[in-house]
């Protein structure tokens, strides 16, 4: 009812509008020609009738002229020019000679003038008064920097003057196009290029910067990131366009933080191709761990594409509830999707599942992963990891499935830890069933750390700055490869589809990058101060993590990106004795926790030869690390 109303209210101030022009122009014109008074009030009952038709034709009256673009003004003058050009030929047929032509154009030309005036004054009116009525006080707003001048940073300036209880006081911009500097854009000025960021931010004491440029690759993306940082201001970022086509909001609603990717520094790793995808269409995946950070990106790319049927399988109900929540949500009954609580420990519930569903590929992803907890806890370690994994590939065997991909770790080459001990036994188990096994395909993906992920360092980070500090840092000089759960749940995928069985595939993840100076931008992008306290290596984490062991290898395969590992020769036979071994330790309640220690680090030994403790590594004085560090170039 509001639309109608609102449209009926226009069109009367356009026919009151008309009304005045035309009587303005034929008083004016009079004075020049000789016409009755009578052809005046003909003229004037031909000519509402045929500019209310035509600007109604023309859909001038759909527009929201508070949110006008420029063609909408344009297309307001051309519905005009055309009613004033029908006009035209209506009283030329009607009152022949007695009116003469160059009263039609001044006429054309002043209600088209009439008319757009009209509409942005009403705009401006919009803009600048009631609009300015919903901003905060600029006490209230963050001073901001706008890096990007172009149609995106526009279109943000728009509807930041006429959004309720915005924060955001624009106050400069930021354009490498030098033709650009000097000039303004919506009213911001525009005071130099990216290399002035960092002392253009203190001319101007701004408090926030936005990143407004939807079409940088991640590279540029990163390099803006870094000059920004350099400016110890809270940074934020419109997404890249793609996330404009998929979600209709406006530009100020999808301003967010920096994401973990957009912190790597380099542009996303892409393996998947239509070859790849087809390979889940139509068919049955389970995927187990399926409600956690990597295994919950599993089942969306998995659903994504077509699937015959995904079964998620988790022993935490909070987050299988959420996934599959997020999923029906998202593709309704098109999905045919089965969520069940249960955990790998318990086999015959899991050959229970496996058999009833008869999954094509089995993605196992559940498993405990936490370093520091599972030097703590070995015992859980091993039974959750070692013959959780165990329990799904005899299933897997048992009940003749295709393929089954395990989640590994890179802590699982040349362990240092319980955990990275427990994930190369559980990669020799797969090895071992695939030597044994005609039917089922067996392997491994190595994981890097993977950004964002629970427990993950960024989110660690996250929450430290939030709370005001310190961040913590295990130690200056370690470095750790990095992949995104983008790129993790791609190799994963990459892998179902090529592997032949018995393969350890891993990620060319680029260079390694230091934690430290991870944490310094994080800090810088958050602009606060806050101080990073070094606490020194945590139980059986080491500073370098590692690929590939030595007699592995690595070679391509067909992927660029995508390297594998030669299997290791095994004696099956022993290996099971020694699980055997294994799970006795385990499973024995009467052991003190030093005993279980001692016993279950002394199995996993003789398991894997490859597991040995870490040297103790010195402390460090952060003073003169920091000063050591200051003429040290960055990795990341």
């Amino acid at each position: 009812m509001k639309v109608k109303i609102r449209d009926m209210l226009l069109m009367l101030a356009d026919m009151v509008l008309v009304f005045l022009v035309f009587n303005l122009c034929f008083r004016y014109c009079r004075v020049y020609i000789n016409a009755p008074d009578y052809l005046y009030m003909e003229a004037l009952g031909v000519i509402i009738p045929v500019y209310f038709v035509v600007l109604f034709a023309f859909g001038t009256y759909r527009s929201l002229w508070r949110y006008a673009e420029a063609w909408e003004f344009l297309l307001c003058s051309m519905a005009s020019c055309t009613a004033g050009a029908i006009y035209f030929f209506i009283s030329r047929w009607s009152f022949q000679d007695k009116i003469p032509f160059y009263f039609y154009l001044l006429l054309a030309v002043s209600t088209s003038m009439a008319l757009v005036v009209f509409r942005l004054i009403y705009r401006v009116y919009r803009d600048y008064v009631t609009g300015y009525k919903n901003l905060k006080k600029p006490s209230e707003q963050k001073r901001t920097m706008i890096v990007g001048c172009g149609d995106a940073c526009n279109r943000m300036l728009s509807e930041i003057k006429i959004a309720k209880n915005c924060d955001i006081l624009p106050v400069v911009g930021i354009d490498d196009d030098g033709i650009k500097v000097g000039k303004t854009i919506n009213n911001l000025y525009i005071a130099g290029g990216v290399d002035d960021i960092e002392s253009i931010a203190k001319k101007y004491r701004i408090e926030q910067i936005l990143i407004a440029i939807p079409s940088a690759t991640n590279a540029r993306r990163a390099e803006l990131i870094e000059k920004c940082s350099k400016a110890n201001v809270e940074v934020k970022i419109l997404p890249q366009l793609l996330d404009f086509e998929t979600e209709d909001k406006k530009f100020i609603q999808k301003i967010r933080d920096i994401t973990p990717d957009e912190l790597l520094g380099r542009e996303p790793i892409n393996v998947i191709n239509e070859d790849v995808l087809s390979f889940i269409c139509s068919k049955t995946v389970l995927v187990t761990g399926g409600g956690g950070s990597i295994g919950s990106e599993l089942s969306r790319q998995v659903a994504a594409n077509s699937p015959k049927q995904l079964i998620i399988v988790d022993i935490y109900e909070n987050n299988a509830y959420d996934i599959e929540q997020e999923l029906r949500r998202h593709y309704g009954d098109k999905l045919d999707l089965k969520v069940i609580i249960s955990s790998v420990r318990d086999y015959p519930r899991i050959n229970h599942i496996i058999k009833t569903y008869k999954p094509d590929l089995i993605i196992h992803a559940a498993a405990h992963k936490h370093v520091p907890l599972m030097e703590t806890a070995p015992a859980e370690a091993v039974k959750n990891n070692i013959f959780g994994t165990l329990n799904v590939a005899i299933a897997a065997k048992e009940n003749k499935i295709p393929r089954m991909i395990m989640i590994s770790t890179d802590k699982a080459v040349n362990p240092t830890n319980i955990m990275g001990a427990t994930k190369r036994v559980c990669e020799m188990i797969i090895q071992a069933m695939n030597d044994e096994t005609e039917y089922t395909s067996y392997s491994c993906v190595r994981f890097g750390n993977v950004l964002g992920s629970n427990g993950s360092v960024i989110p660690l980070f996250k929450k430290q700055i939030t709370d005001g500090g310190p961040v913590t840092v295990t130690h200056p000089d370690i470095i750790r490869y990095f992949m995104t759960i983008p790129e993790a749940v791609q190799l994963v995928l990459v892998t179902g589809a090529i592997a032949e069985g018995g393969e350890i595939f891993v990620l060319d993840m680029g260079e390694p990058v230091r934690i430290l100076d991870l944490a310094k931008k994080m800090i810088s992008l958050a602009g606060k101060k806050i101080d990073i306290e070094y606490i020194g290596l945590r139980p059986g984490e080491k500073l370098f993590e590692e690929l590939l062991m030595d007699e592995e290898g690595m070679k391509k395969t067909a992927k660029d990106k995508i390297h594998v590992g030669k299997p290791i020769e095994l004696d099956t036979d022993l290996l099971k004795n020694q699980l055997s071994e294994l799970w006795n330790i385990v499973s024995n309640d009467n052991l003190s926790d030093c005993e279980m220690m001692s016993l279950v680090e002394e199995k996993l030994h003789e398991i894997a030869p490859t597991f040995k403790r870490a040297e103790n590594v010195p402390s460090v004085n952060p003073e003169e690390k920091d000063a050591e560090l200051a003429q040290t170039p960055a990795v990341c």
